[in-house]
C-alpha cells in the first residue's frame, strides 16, 4: 500500500485574510490553524503535503509556510485557478468566485498516486482525528471505500454567532447515506438550532455528527471528481453563472446514489477551532494554550 498524502486546501486563504500576511497568529511563536494541522498530520505519518493554493498568493505563502513544512515533510504544490474547466464549458464573463472545494482537490490530480486525505487550511481538527484518517487510508482506501472524520455538532460551535455545516445521515453501520448543508446553526438557551428564514428554528440534539471537510480517498476518486465535474457545470451553470459551487458534498452525494462508492463515517471526540469571526480568535488562543501547557504540542515545531 502507498503511503497516504495530505491535500490542504488553502487557496482561499488571501481573500478571506486580506493577505498571507494578515493571518492570525494562534501563538506566542507565531504558529497559525495551520501549522497545527501540519504537525499533527506529521505526527500520524503523513509524509508528503500537497497545498492547494494560488498563483496570487504563491509568493507569501512559500515564505510564511515553505521553510516550516520543508524540514519534516516533501511539499508540493497544486494551483487552483478559476479558468481550469473541461473543455466545452467557458468561465463567464463577471465571475470571480473559485469553483468549490471539489474542484480545489481536482487541481492537485496529477500529483496524486496513492490514497489520500483532504482538509481545510484553516480549521484546527485535533490529533485524534489525524491518526484515524491516516490509519483508514492505510489499510481501507481504495476506490469504493472512502471515509470522512465525523464531528459531534456541539464540539464545533462558536460562542459568537452562527455556522454552516453538513449534517450527517448514516446507516447502522457508520456508512454515510447524506449530507444537508445548514447554513444558519447556532448555540439557543433551548439547544442547538438551525434556521433557514432566521424566524423558525428546528433543533438539532446534541452528538448529531457533522462534516467539517476531513474526508479520506482511494487514488481513483481523482478520476470521479474530474468526471462529475462535467455533470455539475450541466446541471448548475446556466442557473447561477457567477457563484456556484462545485463542492465535495455533492460529488459524494451523487456517487452515493448511484451506488459507486462506500464513505464509512469515522466518529471522533476532539473539539475542532476555527475563526469564523473576529471575536473567536481569542477563545482559540485559550485553548491552545491549555493543549501545549497539557504538554500535546511543543513550543517549538
Amino acid at each position: 500500500m502507498k503511503k497516504p498524502i495530505l491535500i490542504i486546501m488553502a487557496a482561499g486563504l488571501g481573500s478571506r485574510y486580506g493577505g498571507l500576511k494578515q493571518i492570525d497568529y494562534v501563538d506566542s511563536e507565531g504558529h497559525v490553524l495551520m501549522d497545527y494541522s501540519i504537525y499533527d498530520a506529521y505526527c500520524s505519518g503523513f509524509e508528503t503535503i500537497i497545498c492547494v493554493i494560488t498563483k496570487k498568493i504563491e509568493k507569501d505563502f512559500k515564505e510564511l509556510f515553505s521553510g516550516r513544512i520543508s524540514k519534516h515533510l516533501i511539499i508540493k504544490y497544486a494551483y487552483q485557478d478559476i479558468n481550469n474547466i473541461p473543455k466545452g464549458f467557458s468561465v463567464p464573463g463577471r465571475r470571480i468566485k473559485p469553483w468549490g472545494t471539489a474542484h480545489a482537490v481536482l487541481s492537485a490530480k496529477e500529483l496524486i498516486d496513492g490514497p489520500f486525505a483532504v482538509i481545510n487550511a484553516d480549521d484546527y481538527y485535533g490529533k485524534s482525528a489525524f491518526e484515524t484518517i491516516f490509519n483508514f487510508l492505510l489499510n481501507n482506501a481504495d476506490k469504493r471505500h472512502n471515509a470522512m472524520i465525523g464531528y459531534r455538532i456541539d464540539n464545533t460551535l462558536t460562542e459568537s454567532g452562527y455556522v454552516s455545516r453538513g449534517i450527517c445521515e448514516t446507516d447502522t453501520n457508520g456508512i454515510l447515506t447524506g449530507i444537508t448543508e445548514r447554513t444558519h446553526i447556532e448555540k439557543r438557551p433551548e439547544g442547538i438550532a438551525f434556521t433557514e428564514d432566521g424566524v423558525h428554528f428546528t433543533f438539532i440534539p446534541e452528538g448529531t455528527i457533522v462534516s467539517m471537510n476531513m474526508w479520506g480517498f482511494g487514488e481513483e476518486m481523482m478520476d470521479e471528481i474530474d468526471n462529475k465535474f462535467v455533470t455539475f457545470l450541466n446541471e448548475n451553470l446556466h442557473k447561477n453563472p457567477l457563484n456556484c459551487e462545485y463542492f465535495l458534498p455533492w460529488v459524494l452525494g451523487k456517487l452515493i446514489k448511484e451506488n459507486k462508492i462506500e464513505v464509512r463515517v469515522l466518529d471522533t471526540c476532539d473539539k475542532w477551532y476555527g475563526v469564523t469571526y473576529a471575536s473567536d480568535i481569542n477563545n482559540v488562543r485559550d485553548a491552545l494554550a491549555e493543549l501545549r501547557s497539557e504538554g500535546k504540542y511543543p513550543r517549538y515545531f
